[in-house]
């Protein structure tokens, strides 16, 4: 829970340095600029503080890692992957946009704090711990993270402790070990399909070269 924490603080202070110019910028999510993934993170949000306060007696059928599930890279038909883009024009100026997400990123921030980590708790057709629910989601934020600043040089990466969680936690979903020469930055970006790898990087994959990208849903 703590590496919740530290990823989802982490993510909303780089939404906070966006200037006027980076919600205009592509992100690292193929067709979406930054603005649509800060709307999608609104969303993201919302989903955190509602499955909060889904509590269950069922007994747990996913983990951390098993709550993600691999599956096929998105062709673009996927009606919410549309509907994002409209929603965060319907925002008009990039301001509201960012006062919505620091309003309902506060709340989720807060209620993750205060959450017991042995509840159980329902989403997705799926129940798992509070504590492994909010530890799934650093790969989310994480991810998320790097999408947000692909094209911004300047800004922060992720924490050193979250990307090299969220990179461990790919290896097990997918059950590979990606050469310890890649850096957790580059693992990510290459084993999520955020980027192609190099020659050398292909090289360096061997046969796992064709098993990637891993795409998780």
């Amino acid at each position: 829970m703590d590496l919740f924490s530290r990823s989802w603080t982490a993510l909303r202070a780089a939404v906070d340095d966006l200037s006027g110019e980076d919600w205009e910028r592509p992100s690292g999510c193929s067709g979406w600029l930054v603005r649509d993934l800060v709307c999608h993170l609104i969303i993201d949000a919302q989903d955190v503080l509602i499955t909060l306060v889904t509590p269950t007696d069922a007994e747990p059928t996913v983990d951390a890692a098993t709550y993600w599930d691999l599956v096929d890279p998105p062709t673009g038909e996927d009606p919410l992957d549309a509907l994002i883009p409209r929603l965060a024009a319907a925002y008009g100026e990039p301001r509201w946009l960012k006062f919505h997400f620091d309003d309902i990123g506060s709340a989720a921030g807060r209620a993750a704090d205060l959450a017991d980590p042995e509840v159980r708790v329902s989403t997705q057709d799926k129940v798992l711990t509070t504590g492994d629910y909010l530890s799934a989601y650093v790969m989310e934020w994480t991810l998320h993270h790097l999408d947000l600043i692909v094209n911004l040089p300047s800004a922060a990466e992720p924490p050193a402790e979250t990307l090299a969680a969220a990179r461990a936690s790919l290896e097990k979903i997918a059950g590979v070990s990606i050469p310890a020469t890649f850096s957790d930055t580059d693992a990510l970006r290459i084993g999520t399909g955020r980027r192609p790898p190099t020659e050398e990087e292909k090289a360096a994959l061997g046969e796992l070269a064709a098993r990637i990208p891993f795409v998780l849903g």
